[in-house]
């Protein structure tokens, strides 16, 4: 039968990327359909970050956390490009009470009921001391003590704030992420079509037979369905399954402004709601604030960060920052609907983190992926392929741990030196654009560049130094089709670009699909 393939997989995102690339390295032939843009929704809206979840332990998560805390190192060797260390400030309030909600919390109550609603200390160092020995740590500092009292970290802080604690997690660039896992999976055999929307999906025998919108028809002996928000969708209304199974869409929300301190270091601040937020140096002139957690009714696409969601991060911020952050300071907002396993928590802080794999497995198997975390991605990827592993008999073995993603072949302590290297063999790049290339593309920066003795070899600058060798180089390699894709997701630059810079690009790469 032709177009027949071992794995049909519906969903561009980390997930549905990073089972591809598990697949296609284990023999298996496979296809991805993506109906937008590789991580146009859930997996470029995160908080940027591989950490364990601090705030999950105080849920009981355990087997969630130490998992993610595992995964933190063997992700970050796979990709030191696109992920690096990074330490978080966790001061300690003395004013600060919550509302009673987790189960440790429910429990401190009833054993210390004068406590009136504070999270102790000691219970905060015991989480922390559990969370630098559950993951195996080995290249990542533990935590420590910390005075904020004239040092660099206390000084963006109100003077209520005198000690914290310093401890342990990773950046990462989530879409980019998606992105090389993708080329990875292609460069491994897998066949990824973005602006491929899937219309139907209905067993043939002991075969899928998939329909998309434009017509075209495929067959696969599997079919993974990695939808994301759109998972229920997929269930009920593209394959037609029965199932009882939900997920649960909780809206979280981010607020980008102008950068709030000096240093390098991230800030975790806890609310009197029970909840917390991140303040973190993103992209060097700006401070990323997340994240909310609201319930989301309606498309995942028409999710934003709501004028209430906005004053909700600007107040809880203002709560700790010496100087208050406003509104009228928001350069960019972004929002992203999280499709939780709905396991009946009663508000959507509390709703499970931890993934579900749920096999259908009546003639050809259908996979559905609920919930996930980027920070478990390869993790999730490894035990949906143990799910198929009966059907699939030649498939080779677990390979991932390890194997670096595209331009991530280097040790992580050697960054400083790529970037020194290739400002020494193209002399015209700035600090800041090497920089910038080395941490997009690592060892590929070259392969972009190619044989340029000046920024004119380059072809058409289209502003914020983006031109037109990098932008071939995405549409070739990293499935990029519209500007949107480039200035959004396979980098940021849309924080730095006009309108009409953006619109110039649009403009060229139509015109570059048209003549390809």
């Amino acid at each position: 039968m032709p177009d027949t393939t071992d794995l049909f997989i519906i969903g561009g995102g980390i997930n549905g990327c990073g089972i591809a690339r598990d697949a296609a390295g284990r023999g298996l032939s496979v296809r991805l359909a993506e109906m937008g843009d590789l991580a146009q929704a859930t997996s470029s809206k995160s908080t940027k970050l591989f950490h364990g979840g601090l705030r999950y332990l105080e849920y009981l998560e355990i087997r969630l956390v130490r998992e993610a805390l595992k995964e933190r190192e063997v992700l970050l060797r796979a990709m030191p490009h696109i992920s690096w260390p990074m330490r978080f400030v966790l001061p300690l309030d003395p004013e600060m009470t919550f509302e009673a909600h987790t189960p440790v919390s429910r429990a401190l109550g009833m054993l210390m009921p004068w406590n009136k609603g504070h999270r102790p200390n000691f219970l905060i160092r015991a989480g922390l001391f559990l969370y630098d020995n559950l993951g195996g740590r080995k290249i990542l500092p533990g935590t420590r003590s910390l005075s904020l009292e004239n040092t660099a970290e206390g000084a963006p802080l109100q003077d209520r704030l005198k000690q914290a604690y310093e401890y342990s997690d990773c950046w990462v660039d989530d879409a980019r992420l998606v992105a090389l896992n993708a080329r990875d999976a292609a460069l491994r055999g897998a066949r990824i079509m973005v602006g491929a929307e899937v219309a139907e999906a209905a067993r043939d025998g002991d075969l899928w037979r998939v329909t998309l919108t434009d017509e075209r028809v495929f067959h696969a002996r599997a079919l993974i369905n990695a939808g994301g928000p759109w998972v229920g969708h997929i269930i009920r209304d593209v394959a037609h399954l029965p199932s009882a199974e939900t997920v649960r869409l909780v809206r979280g929300s981010h607020i980008v402004v102008p950068k709030l301190y000096d240093h390098d270091k991230a800030y975790f601040f806890q609310g009197k709601d029970g909840r917390i937020i991140f303040a973190i140096p993103y992209q060097d002139e700006f401070t990323l604030i997340g994240t909310t957690d609201r319930d989301h009714d309606g498309s995942p696409l028409d999710a934003e960060c709501t004028p209430e969601e906005q004053q909700y991060l600007c107040d809880f911020a203002s709560g700790y920052f010496r100087q208050a952050v406003t509104r009228d300071q928001i350069v960019w907002t972004y929002s992203g609907v999280r499709p939780l396993y709905d396991d009946g928590a009663k508000s959507a802080t509390a709703a499970t983190r931890d993934y579900v794999l749920s096999l259908d497995d009546k003639s050809a198997p259908c996979l559905n992926v609920f919930g996930g975390k980027i920070t478990t991605y390869r993790r999730l990827a490894e035990h949906a392929m143990e799910k198929l592993m009966p059907y699939f008999a030649n498939a080779g073995p677990a390979w991932t741990t390890g194997a670096a993603l595209p331009g991530g072949d280097f040790p992580v302590e050697s960054v400083a030196r790529l970037i020194a290297d290739l400002r020494a063999g193209y002399p015209f790049l700035t600090g800041e654009w090497a920089t910038r290339l080395i941490r997009a593309y690592g060892t590929d920066a070259q392969e972009i560049l190619g044989k340029a003795q000046d920024s004119a070899a380059l072809g058409h600058d289209f502003g914020a130094t983006l031109t037109e060798a990098e932008v071939r180089w995405l549409m070739t390699h990293e499935f990029a089709r519209h500007a949107s894709d480039i200035v959004w997701r396979r980098s940021k630059l849309g924080l730095r670009m006009d309108q009409g810079q953006i619109s110039a690009l649009e403009e060229w790469m139509s015109d570059a699909r048209a003549a390809a």
